[in-house]
């Protein structure tokens, strides 16, 4: 059996529960890296990373590079003497530090790979209207999320989940993958698998060029597109009313497929309800932040906000 000396590297909650399930299994923490402070918000407040909160909070030895190619950080890296580098929601490695450890230096990826390769697998996995998905752990190698898979897990994808619930499902899944890896490889029991290039299915980054709402694809795919997005970033679409374009992001909503006569885009309201004609139904609309207005339920939103007649989406 293998004496693990294991340094950690993450930035946001997501890697908190890892890290949290890798602290509670007694495993040999002896450092963890994370993203440099940064100014954040109108009052330019020092922001710190939820794993930074983690490791001071529990009294872990901190690195907070900003360039990991520096001298500086990799003698303080190797002054750690790990065996074995754990990556979750970090950014992309030099050679020089994946390569460092014995045992070498595993991700977590929130996607059964080749699959949903990048960014924002979790968002994508919705958005493309996945029934399934589930976490990887591999070992990193020079390009991204392509190294051979030590193991996945699989789960099903609700019908109506939005990315806020699974992000959390996948989160806790994979904080037991990371921990049945780090098992195996104490033992030296692991063995892996070449993953395959063959995958059309991409994760890239989310901008807001891909946020916008195409109102006029299907219903499904717009449903799919906007719970893909919910909470965060959130989709969003321009519309012409009273002959203003006004921005809103639109977060929680429901479909209804039916045939109907109405312009598509168009919107219909009545005293409780807002609902944007598509190709295949309406969208009905339940929660939005208007530009300039504060996220509200569209009932209390039509209490002071009037749509003209001819109101639409573009």
């Amino acid at each position: 059996m293998r004496d693990l000396r294991i340094v950690f590297m993450g930035t946001p909650e997501f890697a908190v529960t890892i890290l949290k399930k890798l602290v509670e299994d007694d495993f040999n923490i002896v450092g963890v890296v994370t993203a440099p402070d940064k100014k954040a918000g109108r009052g330019r407040k020092i922001n710190e990373s939820a794993i930074k909160k983690y490791a001071v909070k529990n009294k872990l030895k901190l690195l907070q590079p900003k360039n990991l190619k520096s001298e500086d950080f990799l003698s303080n890296l190797k002054a750690l003497r790990a065996n074995l580098q754990i990556v979750v929601a970090f950014r992309m490695l030099p050679k020089v530090v994946w390569k460092m450890p014995t045992y070498g230096t595993f991700n977590l990826h929130a996607s059964l790979l080749p699959d949903y390769r990048g960014a924002a697998p979790i968002h994508w996995a919705i958005i493309n209207g996945e029934e399934k998905t589930g976490v990887t752990t591999f070992f990193i190698d020079e390009k991204i999320d392509t190294g051979n898979i030590i193991l996945q897990k699989e789960i099903i994808i609700h019908k109506d989940e939005i990315v806020g619930e699974l992000h959390d499902r996948l989160m806790n899944l994979g904080a037991n993958l990371v921990s049945e890896t780090v098992i195996n490889i104490k033992n030296n029991s692991v063995t892996t698998q070449k993953q395959k290039n063959d995958s059309q299915k991409t994760a890239p980054k989310l901008f807001p060029e891909n946020c916008k709402i195409n109102w006029n694809n299907s219903i499904d795919k717009i449903y799919d597109h906007i719970r893909g997005l919910n909470p965060f970033p959130g989709a969003w679409s321009d519309m012409m009313n009273n002959n203003v374009i006004t921005s809103l992001k639109i977060y929680k909503i429901r479909k209804e497929e039916i045939i109907h006569k109405e312009v598509i885009k168009s919107i219909i309201t009545t005293k409780n309800d807002i609902r944007i004609a598509v190709n295949g139904g309406y969208i009905i609309i339940d929660e939005l932040k208007i530009s300039g207005k504060k996220k509200l339920d569209s009932k209390s939103l039509l209490n002071g906000y009037s749509f003209s007649i001819n109101a639409k989406m573009r």
